[in-house]
């Protein structure tokens, strides 16, 4: 009993928290058909599934979280074979899956997710941070009402960076389609490509900016680099936290 306790006390909690509305479908065309390619959720999901990996060898309690518009997955931190084996299906779950059209509410369920992890806990989320609203006050409120309540908090920013930030495209017409409503606009990349890049980055800043703020660690991770850019910042945090 004395030995539990004591594991219970000083192993660390781990909440993953892993976005799967729409965008984190992107992009749709890449690789080869026989062969399931990376977008930016199979990248997020992989990374998750890697974490979940190396805290469970360190026998570290790992809860899941997994939302789009709404929390359709959402577990306790445990540490126990079986719990690592649900997590894992519910990760594959997500793999499978292939509705689209689901919107994205980040900051409405981050504020649920903070609400619901109430031990103090190293929050790793994934997500592009692409919301359905134009105030991005809101996202900044769930992330702040995470570390309120005193989390330790990695935000992986998943993205295409090629495609989404640099918006390098062939100067050809194009059908953009938005992967969580559908809508469909068709013009040429150079028409768009100065006044794209400027807003983009605009809201990127900003959010590193709040993350710095709020002492959230704030990672960019770019889908086309290597998985090195995910461990390697959880186990610098790991070492500070001296867990």
């Amino acid at each position: 009993m004395f030995i539990k306790r004591f594991e219970e006390e000083t192993n660390l909690r781990c909440r993953i928290v892993l976005d799967v509305s729409s965008s984190m479908y992107f992009p749709e065309d890449a690789g080869e058909s026989n062969r399931p390619s990376i977008n930016k959720l199979r990248f997020s999901a992989i990374s998750a599934a890697a974490l979940m990996y190396v805290l469970r060898r360190q026998r570290d309690a790992v809860g899941l979280s997994i939302f789009s518009d709404e929390i359709e997955f959402h577990s306790k931190a445990k540490s126990t074979t079986a719990h690592q084996k649900l997590l894992n299906a519910n990760i594959e779950k997500v793999l499978t899956n292939k509705s689209r059209n689901k919107p994205t509410a980040a900051a409405k369920c981050l504020h649920q997710i903070a609400d619901n992890t109430h031990k103090r806990s190293l929050v790793i989320i994934f997500s592009d941070m692409f919301e359905n609203t134009q105030d991005e006050e809101e996202i900044f409120s769930a992330l702040q009402h995470l570390k309120h309540n005193k989390h330790e908090i990695i935000l992986f920013h998943v993205v295409d960076k090629k495609r989404e930030l640099d918006f390098e495209f062939e100067n050809r017409p194009y059908i953009f389609v938005d992967m969580e409503t559908g809508e469909e606009v068709k013009l040429q990349p150079s028409q768009v490509k100065d006044y794209y890049q400027k807003e983009t980055a605009k809201f990127v800043k900003a959010l590193k900016l709040r993350c710095g703020q709020y002492r959230i660690d704030f990672v960019a991770a770019d889908i086309n680099q290597s998985f090195d850019q995910v461990l390697r910042p959880y186990l610098v945090k790991r070492t500070k936290m001296n867990v």
